[in-house]
């Protein structure tokens, strides 16, 4: 890890575009979702934070938070168990200002007291609904080159199909930016442009004091979202520069999304893309090395510790302790965590939560477009 501390406290928000996968997050949120066989989606931007320097994290929940802090415990793995700054997570309701917030406005409200105690000049603020090796020591070192007030982070995408439709906007909000000159003019909210857009990665960095200012300002007013209620209206107000980020990028849009960006990672480009910057940390379990059975046949699939595979697999990501028995067959499947499926058992093209079972002899096939979830502790 990174030994150098960054002048930055960093602010996750775990909850924001949960409603995008109401499968997943029924009883967790979108940061414990789980992805790339082993991972969850928080260990992206933690891992970056932590690789990039920075020591002082707040993780500010809304709901369904009971699986984050299973994960993240103390924060050792990502060496952020310590007497000053760490990992903090704050709980709705753990004080008397906190409550269940919508937007990051009432989401930094409750912790001015707490943001008003630290020492770091500048603060970075992300989302969880990107996987992600993102360099914020970089990104940080151009915002203080360029003596903006904020810098947001974005990256060249097109627009996901989901929110074009009418039916799948949700009541979280995504932005696409014009900009010129490095300068933000502009920012279009819930836009439905077709080709290549400025896609914002919701990232944000400014300084401490300002955010402390602009929060305090925007709360009183009755404010709820940062991005349209404070940077929208104030472009001429603020120097809001971009921040291009040209890396390997997997957003979590929908079910379909979900199931794409993991099984893109069966491409070893993208897996190497992905992985072969800063490490990426998260929970040991101590399990032992994925096990082949005689007879057993594999073929590009990417398998955690502790699986057993004596049938068929083909083009699948593996979670941990997934079981695969004699004479089943697998095929464009991801698999959480205790997964089993039984002697003679056919699926495809599914997407299976944690300790499902798929009985001896069943058969259960979903297409590429439509991926079947099946939901956690179920048996098929």
């Amino acid at each position: 890890m990174v030994n150098s501390n960054a002048n930055a406290l960093g602010i996750i928000f775990p909850n924001s575009y949960d409603s995008l996968v109401p499968e997943l997050v029924g009883e967790r949120l979108m940061a414990s979702i789980p992805f790339a066989s082993r991972y969850r989606m928080v260990d992206f931007i933690l891992s970056s934070m932590v690789n990039s320097g920075i020591d002082n994290i707040s993780i500010i929940v809304r709901k369904n938070y009971h699986s984050l802090m299973d994960h993240l415990g103390s924060g050792r793995e990502w060496d952020l168990t310590r007497k000053n700054g760490g990992l903090n997570i704050v709980p709705p309701f753990a004080e008397k200002t906190v409550k269940v917030y919508n937007g990051r406005v009432e989401a930094l409200a409750s912790i001015l007291d707490f943001l008003k105690g630290q020492k770091e000049k500048y603060v970075v603020m992300s989302d969880t609904n990107i996987a992600v090796n993102f360099d914020f020591k970089a990104m940080l070192d151009a915002h203080i080159a360029s003596g903006a007030d904020i810098t947001v982070a974005y990256a060249k995408e097109e627009i996901a199909d989901c929110f074009k439709k009418e039916y799948g906007i949700k009541k979280d909000l995504y932005y696409t930016l014009s900009i010129e000159d490095g300068r933000v003019n502009e920012i279009q909210i819930n836009s439905k442009a077709d080709g290549v857009q400025n896609c914002s990665m919701n990232i944000y960095i400014m300084e401490r004091e300002q955010l402390i200012e602009n929060i305090s300002d925007a709360f009183v007013r009755g404010y709820v979202y940062f991005e349209r209620d404070i940077l929208a209206p104030q472009l001429d107000k603020f120097n809001v520069q971009a921040y291009e980020f040209t890396g390997y990028l997997a957003r979590i849009n929908d079910m379909k999304s979900y199931f794409d960006e993991n099984m893109k990672l069966l491409n070893d480009e993208n897996l190497d893309n992905l992985f072969s910057g800063n490490p990426v940390y998260t929970k040991i379990r101590d399990d032992n090395p994925t096990r082949y059975i005689s007879g057993a046949k594999a073929k590009n699939i990417m398998a955690a510790d502790g699986c057993v595979i004596e049938g068929e697999v083909e083009n699948s990501i593996l979670f941990r302790g997934v079981k695969i028995a004699k004479g089943a067959k697998v095929k464009n499947c991801v698999l959480m965590q205790d997964t089993v499926v039984e002697e003679g058992a056919c699926v495809e093209n599914i997407i299976s939560d944690k300790k499902v079972t798929i009985s001896a002899g069943q058969s259960v096939a979903g297409s590429d477009t439509f991926p079947v979830y099946i939901p956690k502790y179920k048996t098929v």
